[in-house]
């Protein structure tokens, strides 16, 4: 006997249902909240991956070639996405704030007048509790004269610990007990 998994009664036959985007399996008193899920008959699941059934061969190499392009053939490099060439804001953005601030002999209100910004704002900047946006780091390059940004992260493939270049989990994880 089985547990329907919406009420706690047992039941015998129990139904996958979709309710609310979750499949669950629930009794026949259950079922009416959901939409049944129908499950694939068990033959075609065995033939699908099976080598002998010319259907089975055609959806396993369709499918082989799409995750190997996807994946890049097995090899550990992947392509260039948007962010690799973001330039991130440095992590001491506060400080240079702050300093080229004093520098140029300006309070913060001063500096949030001229910015056309609030005094709270520029406390917020160089107290670090906040990031600039786009438009108010760039307004803070221009009448400060510095930069605050950091050039994108080069991000180089890792090569795992095995003689395939490939990792496994065991090559990231560090274990408590050792």
């Amino acid at each position: 006997m089985v547990q329907c998994e919406m009420c706690g009664a047992e039941t015998d036959s129990p139904t996958t249902v979709k309710i609310e985007g979750a499949e669950i399996d629930v009794c026949d008193d259950c079922a009416e909240f959901g939409t049944e899920v129908r499950q694939p008959a068990s033959e075609s699941t065995s033939t699908k991956y099976s080598t002998g059934s010319s259907d089975g061969e055609s959806s396993a190499s369709s499918g082989g070639s799409g995750a190997s392009g996807s994946s890049g053939g097995g090899s550990t490099s992947r392509g260039p996405d948007m962010f690799d060439d973001m330039e991130e804001v440095a992590q001491d953005y506060d400080e240079r704030i702050r300093s080229a601030r004093e520098a140029s002999g300006l309070s913060q209100e001063e500096l949030a007048k001229e910015l056309n910004e609030k005094a709270s704002l520029i406390r917020k900047l160089e107290r670090g509790s906040m990031l600039p946006s786009d438009s108010v780091q760039s307004k803070l390059e221009r009448r400060l004269d510095i930069a605050l940004t950091e050039g994108g992260v080069e991000d180089t493939d890792w090569e795992g610990g095995s003689a395939s270049g490939e990792y496994t989990l065991g090559d990231v994880v560090q274990r408590k007990d050792s």
